[in-house]
Formats: C-alpha cells, sequence, structure tokens
C-alpha cells in the first residue's frame, strides 16, 4: 500500500433488501480493518446504522447521511 496514503473515505452498503446486506457489509468491514491495520485513518458515510460497519472501533470517523447520486 502507498505510504502516502493518510486518509481513506469509505462508501458504506446502505440500505439494502434482506438477505443481500451480510455480503456487502462484510467486505466494507473487512476493508476498513485492513485500513486500519496499515494505520490509514477512515471516514465512513453509511446511511445504515444497523450495519457492522457502525460500530465503534470499525471506522474513525462515521457519518450518517443519505448516499445519493444527485
Amino acid at each position: 500500500m502507498n505510504k502516502n496514503i493518510k486518509k481513506v473515505l469509505v462508501l458504506g452498503s446502505g440500505a439494502l433488501k434482506i438477505g443481500e446486506a451480510g455480503e456487502f457489509d462484510y467486505s466494507g468491514s473487512q476493508a476498513l480493518k485492513a485500513l486500519k491495520e496499515e494505520d490509514v485513518e477512515t471516514v465512513l458515510i453509511n446511511p445504515n446504522i444497523a450495519t457492522v460497519q457502525t460500530s465503534e472501533g470499525i471506522a474513525d470517523q462515521i457519518y450518517f447521511l443519505p448516499v445519493t447520486p444527485y
């Protein structure tokens, strides 16, 4: 990983249908954990408060904001 990268913005999995959320939440959580291991500060934007990604200690900063194409 490029050592010049100090902070990364991660877009969370958001609201999904029942049965879908687990895969997206897991992959995002693993990405956040990997970045933490590399001492990269993470900022998570996720409109869904009911995910593992939004648990305390997973991301350095968490914002619960809607993610829209506009």
